[in-house]
């Protein structure tokens, strides 16, 4: 529906950097398209973007050396930005503290350095103590919760929200859990019969393979190191397939290798696409050290596959172990092996396939937009703009 006057809030969404692999990223124009189809008038704050029909993109893009100055110069230019245009409502992606909402698609940064510290022993503590970079995005994370600008955040996963109200005291009355959307017409169960056996075939996966599938960039914060050690454990006609990029995927490599591994595990490097991934794998797993709710968790589910998470991924919010799916911990190789191994049986993935299906099936984007949406309209309600606030 049009807006509900001739007047249009002007609504700016900050994100310093698009990647068409990014999940994040891809809620943020799945949120645009929406907005966008109610006659919002957008502007997307950001140093590179891909180009969306009906959205300005304003480019900010400071020079900078490293991380620290990356985000920082970004933030100030961005936040000019903002002064200056006087949008009627700023939605940030960024922890910078300009915004009236913020969307903790990272999640909790101190809780993540709690957890790699668990994984990485002392020199991972040491590392991260020396670290300008962490010192900085802590100090950047203290700020947006104490601003007094901001009026809610957006979670994706309830593990998150509590983080935030444990870490930052942020009211629960000003978080919104909305979990992303999945695209079920995309993902869904078809995809095997149109992918698994061309799909094997250009990988060189024997037909009878038992495949695993992990999707995820960030190969040591998405537990693939778990997974491959896991992995090592089960029958030799079990494989890996790992869909996804990182500057030290040799690394990873080598562990294969060293633990005689070779064969069995399938490195794709990054997919635009990774439908047929999902079609030709017979379960999911992903023991990530910290993940606030993957979409490809989702897109997973939507398939129809199995899935194993870790226990700080935020998709424990509907994954029970052993019941609809498994969890265990994000170091524990064994439990993870444990839990592939019972998905060997091929009349429990059936068992699974239309349980993992159920419970993605109201993830559309029609009801992540409305929630959306009506959030929209309850910040421009407090800033006298509500006579041009979105219909639903």
């Amino acid at each position: 529906m049009p807006m509900s006057t001739p007047v249009a809030p002007r609504i700016a969404l900050i994100r310093q950097r698009y990647t068409r692999f990014g999940g994040a990223e891809r809620f943020v124009a799945g949120a645009l398209e929406a907005l966008v189809a109610r006659g919002a008038r957008l502007s997307v704050i950001t140093r590179h973007w891909q180009h969306q029909p009906g959205v300005e993109a304003i480019g900010v893009n400071p020079f900078h050396w490293g991380r620290v100055w990356r985000d920082w110069s970004f933030a100030r230019a961005a936040c000019r930005v903002v002064e200056a245009r006087g949008f009627d409502l700023v939605q940030s992606h960024e922890r910078i503290a300009c915004c009236d909402i913020y969307r903790a698609g990272d999640g909790v940064h101190r809780m993540w350095l709690q957890r790699r510290a668990a994984g990485g022993g002392w020199r991972a503590r040491l590392g991260q103590w020396l670290s300008p970079y962490h010192h900085y995005v802590l100090r950047a994370e203290r700020r947006l919760f104490a601003s007094p600008r901001l009026k809610a955040v957006i979670c994706n996963s309830s593990m998150v929200r509590d983080e935030i109200v444990q870490c930052f005291g942020v009211p629960e009355s000003r978080i919104e859990v909305i979990y992303n959307a999945v695209d079920l017409e995309r993902f869904s169960p078809m995809l095997r019969t149109r992918f698994r056996q061309a799909t094997r075939t250009r990988l060189g996966v024997p037909d009878a393979a038992m495949v695993y599938l992990f999707v995820g960039s960030g190969f040591a914060r998405k537990g693939l190191e778990t997974a491959i050690r896991a992995l090592a454990a089960l029958p030799t006609h079990c494989c890996l397939v790992v869909v996804g990029k990182d500057r030290s995927a040799a690394r990873f490599r080598r562990l294969a290798k060293r633990l005689g591994l070779a064969s069995r595990v399938f490195f794709t490097g990054p997919q635009d696409d990774a439908a047929p991934y999902y079609g030709m794998a017979d379960a999911f797993v992903l023991p990530t050290l910290y993940d606030p709710f993957p979409n490809v968790v989702l897109e997973a589910l939507a398939c129809g596959l199995p899935v194993v998470v870790s226990d700080s991924c935020g998709a424990v919010d509907i994954i029970r172990d052993g019941e609809n799916g498994f969890v265990c911990g994000a170091l524990d190789a064994e439990a993870l092996a444990t839990r592939m191994r019972r998905l060997m049986d091929a009349e429990l993935r059936a068992k699974l396939l239309p349980i993992s299906r159920a419970l993605v099936e109201q993830w559309q984007p029609e009801r992540m937009s409305a929630q959306l949406l009506a959030l929209y309209r309850r910040i421009l309600a407090t800033t006298g703009q509500e006579k041009d606030s979105p219909d639903r």
